[in-house]
């Protein structure tokens, strides 16, 4: 049974990869879970609460769907709760436990840049120029507030507030929607879009750690272009930094340069009959004594493998997994078979 159990492990992360899709039925028990009566994006597992990004996966997911009025609602409970007074940002956190629901006002840079580019998903779907328009204040606010120029580099701050100390910067490699980034360039070739992406790729490639050369959750950039992993973290690829593989493998990025580490990790469990770890530490190799969420390993079978019919996830995946578990198939769908394009 052992070796059975392995045989289903690494047929599933290495089967022929397949063209997945987002099919109507998975958005709607996803909603149906996730998702409260006004628009709401419930995080369960943690509390009950809320967050900016939260809001914005499940608009890309409504609209990737053709879910129309689940947009509009999700939207507007957004707008009317986590808006900011004084920029055209996100707060990051809503928790219904306390009083008031925004008492952290900061944002968090990949919900805003998340909610950005599904108004402008919406905004070409369905030809609403108020998604567009919505989308361009954004985009200018996250311009102006939280693109930085540290060390040679064009970085994305994380937040408005508390990541800027004494010249060096703490960073969230995950920030760095590839896909959304990209459509912003399109949108606004001369807003310098293209530098925030092409100077964030570079610093990808470069701050990788550890035997397996992977990101971490968190990073520091130091005034003299140091690199390391953020001091006051798990030096971690981990929660946070699962999601660099799936920004990378939707926006296009495919080659050994980008995916390479990690999908030879991955490959490498998959041929030992493991699944991916919840976490892996960058110094000493150690790795978390639980298995990654389904969304998660959905991400790794996207990357390393594909996978010919995944099941959509079910009651026992919380809001995390399930968001990542739904992104992943949007991007194999808007992307086509990622495996195949890295060998081409």
């Amino acid at each position: 049974m052992r070796a059975l159990a392995g045989i289903l492990v690494a047929g599933l992360l290495l089967a022929a990869p397949s063209c997945w899709a987002l099919d109507r039925a998975a958005w709607a028990q996803a909603k149906a879970r996730l998702v409260e009566a006004d628009g709401r994006v419930v995080d369960r597992d943690n509390g009950g609460v809320s967050h900016s990004e939260g809001q914005g996966y499940a608009m890309i997911l409504a609209e990737a769907a053709g879910d129309r009025a689940g947009f509009e609602q999700i939207w507007a409970w957004t707008e009317q709760h986590l808006a900011r007074r004084d920029l055209r940002l996100f707060v990051w956190k809503f928790d219904p436990g306390t009083t008031p629901p925004v008492a952290q006002t900061n944002n968090a840079t990949d919900g805003d840049i998340l909610i950005a580019w599904a108004l402008l998903r919406a905004a070409e779907r369905w030809g609403v120029p108020d998604y567009a328009a919505a989308s361009s204040e954004i985009r200018s606010a996250i311009r102006l507030a939280l693109v930085r120029r540290v060390a040679g580099r064009t970085v994305l701050l994380p937040g408005v507030e508390g990541f800027d100390h004494d010249g060096a910067v703490i960073l969230n490699p995950s920030y760095l929607i590839v896909p959304a980034l990209k459509a912003f360039a399109r949108a606004e070739p001369a807003a310098g879009w293209d530098m925030v992406l092409e100077d964030g790729l570079a610093l990808l490639r470069d701050a990788r750690f550890g035997r397996h050369a992977l990101n971490p959750d968190w990073l520091r950039l130091g005034a003299d272009g140091a690199l390391a992993p953020a001091p006051d973290r798990p030096a971690r690829f981990g929660y946070d930094a699962i999601r660099i593989p799936l920004y990378l493998a939707w926006g296009g990025e495919t080659g050994a340069d980008q995916l390479g580490p990690v999908r030879a990790m991955w490959q490498d469990l998959a041929a030992r009959a493991v699944l991916p770890p919840g976490w892996v530490d960058l110094w000493t190799g150690g790795v978390a004594d639980y298995p990654a969420p389904q969304g998660a390993v959905m991400i790794a079978r996207l990357v390393a493998g594909g996978m010919p019919a995944p099941a959509p996830p079910g009651e026992a995946d919380g809001y995390y997994s399930t968001m990542l578990a739904l992104l992943a198939m949007v991007a194999a769908d808007e992307q086509g078979s990622v495996v195949q394009k890295a060998q081409e």
